[in-house]
This record gives structure tokens, C-alpha cells and sequence, in this order.
């Protein structure tokens, strides 16, 4: 994925321990099942609570791993796409890597060449805005440009049905190094694109 070297051992051991500890859950859960004639919504509520921390902790570090080269304000980007998720405000964030991005794959943005920040994001794809329903360019800490056309997908094959703005996302990311980060208007799910593929990221999955 993204042309990255193996993954850290010290990752691999954490996410090995803790698919472990979700798998033992599990077990207990069906042990309960045939011993016990009860309620076991609570066991089912501890164990999403389990996956939803592995989840945290996979989203998190790719995220660094894919980016950290790139940028100095993930955190900056991750906030906002949290913030723009519990909105429900739609986003579409293109992150500059090694590829250049010229308009033969971006075009028809307004340029804006302004300092990263979460409230200029969050401006942007407010509502109404007239930048707010195109990708925005960031490279660096530097907001690029706001407003641009991303190409749509012409390879994506995935089982669920996406959205324009997943859609690009998928698209830009087929034909660049591109990471672009997507927030769903509809659902507020937080998505990226990456080498052709989308990964979702589930609910406040995201914190550095």
C-alpha cells in the first residue's frame, strides 16, 4: 500500500496482543452464550468497545506512517476531519507526498497559498460556502488551493456504492501518491484514499 516498507515489528506485536485479547472476548462471549440463559448486550457492548480501540490504534498509525514525511500539522488535519465528522460537513483533503500535482490531475480550485489551520478548513467546507463542495490541495502547511475538481475514480471496484467526493478522492489517489482524506456529509464517516484504494476509519477513530 502507498509503496511503504514492512511494518514495524513493535506495531505488528501490539496489534498481534490485541487481536489476541479481542479474540479471547469473543470466546467468553460464546462460552456465556451456552452456559448462561441471559442478556448478553453488555458483553457485545464491551466487546465493540475493544475493536473499536484496535481500530483507533491501526487508523492512527497509518495515518502517521502514510504522512509524517509530508507534513508537520497531522494533527491539524485530524482534528479537523473529527470536527467536520460530528458536523456532518462534508470534506475532501488532498495531502501533496512525493508526486507533483499539476492541473492536469487538479484543476478549475482557487488558489489560496494560505497557512494550514483547522478553522480556514473548517470555513471552507461550511455549508453554502463556494468552495465547499471541491477538494482542497495541502502541501506541507500550506493550503494550496480550495474549490478544485478532483479526476473521478475509473478503477475502483469495491463492493459498496460511494459518493462523488469518495469517488475523486479514489480517482486522484489512482493516479498520484496522494493521500486525500474524505468526510461523508450523509454519515460523517472519515475515509482515505490511498493508491487507488479507500480505507474508512470508524467513528472518533482518529487522535494523535
Amino acid at each position: 500500500m502507498g509503496g511503504e516498507k514492512h511494518l514495524p515489528k513493535e506495531f505488528n506485536h501490539r496489534m498481534h496482543h490485541l487481536l489476541d485479547h479481542l479474540q479471547d472476548k469473543i470466546g467468553d462471549l460464546k462460552q456465556t452464550m451456552d452456559e448462561k440463559d441471559c442478556c448478553i448486550l453488555n458483553d457485545f457492548e464491551e466487546v465493540n468497545k475493544l475493536f473499536k480501540s484496535i481500530h483507533h490504534n491501526a487508523a492512527t498509525f497509518y495515518l502517521q506512517l502514510y504522512l509524517e514525511a509530508y507534513t508537520k500539522h497531522l494533527e491539524i488535519l485530524t482534528a479537523c476531519a473529527q470536527a467536520l465528522s460530528e458536523k456532518r460537513h462534508g470534506a475532501l483533503i488532498a495531502i501533496k507526498r512525493k508526486d507533483a500535482i499539476d492541473t492536469t490531475l487538479v484543476h478549475s480550485g482557487v488558489p489560496l497559498h494560505a497557512k494550514l489551520s483547522a478553522s480556514l478548513l473548517e470555513a471552507i467546507f461550511y455549508p453554502g460556502n463556494p468552495l465547499h463542495d471541491g477538494g482542497v490541495l495541502i502541501e506541507e502547511d500550506t493550503i494550496i488551493s480550495a474549490g478544485n475538481i478532483f479526476p473521478s475514480a475509473v478503477h475502483f471496484k469495491g463492493k459498496e456504492k460511494v459518493g462523488t467526493r469518495h469517488r475523486a478522492a479514489i480517482g486522484l489517489s489512482e493516479i498520484s501518491d496522494a493521500l486525500v482524506m474524505v468526510v461523508s456529509e450523509e454519515t460523517g464517516r472519515i475515509s482515505f484514499a490511498l493508491g487507488g484504494t479507500l480505507y474508512p476509519i470508524q467513528p472518533g477513530g482518529i487522535s494523535l
